[in-house]
This record gives C-alpha cells, structure tokens and sequence, in this order.
C-alpha cells in the first residue's frame, strides 16, 4: 500500500465516514431495543387483559393477624369477607376504613355478627393510598404487628403494596373477596371497568407515589 493510499484512509473524509458508520449502529440498535421493549410491553398487557385474575389478585391464604383492615368500596362483599374472617377467627378486631363507606360496612359487619366493640372506623381516607396512610396511623397506635388488608379481589394488589409501603415494619396479608371472580359476570357488574382502572391506576401509583407492585 502507498503512503498516498495510508494518507487517503487516514485522512478527514475517512474519519467522518467511520463516524458516520458508527452513529448508524448506534441507532439501529436503539431502536432495536426500542422494539423489543414495547414487544414486551404488548406480551405483557396481553397477559393483563387475559388473566386479570392472576396478575391483580393476591391470595395470602389462612393466615391470623392482630387486625383486619377492610377497605371502602365494592358492593357490600368486602365487609361481608371481613366479618366471615372475624368469625373464622383470622384477627379479633376489624378497622373500616373510608369516607362515608364506613357507615355502611359498620353496619354490614355489626349485621353480620361482629360485635361494635371489635370495630373500629377510619372516616378520613377517600383513595386506597389515603386508606393505607390513616389505617397505619390507628394499626401503629395499636401496637398491631399482623394485619389482613381486605378488599376486592382486582383491587387486592395495589391495596396490599400500599400498605407495605406505608408500613413496612407491620406485616400485611391480603385476604380479598371474590365476589364477582368468574367471567361470566364481569359485562353485568361492570368489573371489566374496575380492572382496566387497576392498570391505569398501578403504574400511577409507581410513578408518582413510588409504590412498587411488585
């Protein structure tokens, strides 16, 4: 090879055609990546919307705790799983937590057996995130170590992470209804809007509170 040839390979023109090369490279594997990331988003949110019941409901299974702590909303099975947990002897006192749906699972549990002195109310918290803060606060007081989380089963995830969040020296279980689990019912009690409100709402909860839902 001649010194001119060496030159012609060496020179500034060569350089920026390497460069050029490399830039190239860099991108194409960019968006490589970038592909096989929103192929794993898709994968995963087509398990989502196929087993909904697998990845949203989290079973702790016969636990006992020192408190049960039954969130607001659902459709009155919520406070009935609390009250057959109580007479099942999972946990002696029961903590109701939600604004105005506190009156009603009151009610509900003291119908179905729980006596008014095992009950204690939370009337302050409107979100989950506000149930798990002012819930921790009472549990805390309490000196409670174990406590079962008890809510709807599409809404048990971010119920339970919520609370280990809050309270991470207490130890959570959830214990959810499944009132409304089989498929069957989902058109007919609108559950299908509760559980793609849960995959909004979890990644929501992540970014903007740091509440992992793993």
């Amino acid at each position: 090879m001649t010194i001119q040839s060496c030159l012609a390979r060496t020179g500034p023109g060569w350089k920026w055609y390497s460069w050029g090369r490399w830039k190239g490279r860099v991108r194409k594997r960019r968006g490589l990546w970038v592909l096989a990331l929103l192929g794993l988003l898709a994968a995963a949110g087509m398990v989502g919307l196929l087993f909904p019941q697998q990845v949203l409901c989290v079973e702790s299974g016969d636990v006992h705790a020192d408190a049960l702590v039954v969130l607001g909303g659902g459709f009155g099975d919520r406070a009935a799983r609390a009250a057959e947990l109580f007479r099942q002897g999972a946990a002696p006192k029961v903590i109701v937590s939600g604004t105005g749906d506190c009156t009603i699972n009151l009610q509900l549990l003291t119908n179905a057996g729980v006596p008014a002195s095992a009950i204690q109310l939370e009337s302050r918290s409107k979100t989950t995130r506000e149930n798990a803060e002012f819930s921790v606060s009472l549990l805390r007081a309490d000196g409670v170590r174990r406590a079962i989380v008890v809510t709807s089963w599409y809404h048990s995830r971010r119920a339970l992470r919520c609370f280990r969040h809050y309270a991470p020296e207490i130890e959570f279980y959830s214990r959810p209804s499944y009132s409304n689990y089989a498929r069957s019912t989902w058109s007919r009690a609108g559950i299908w809007r509760d559980v793609r409100a849960e995959y909004m709402k979890i990644p929501g909860y992540w970014l903007r509170y740091g509440i992992c839902p793993f």
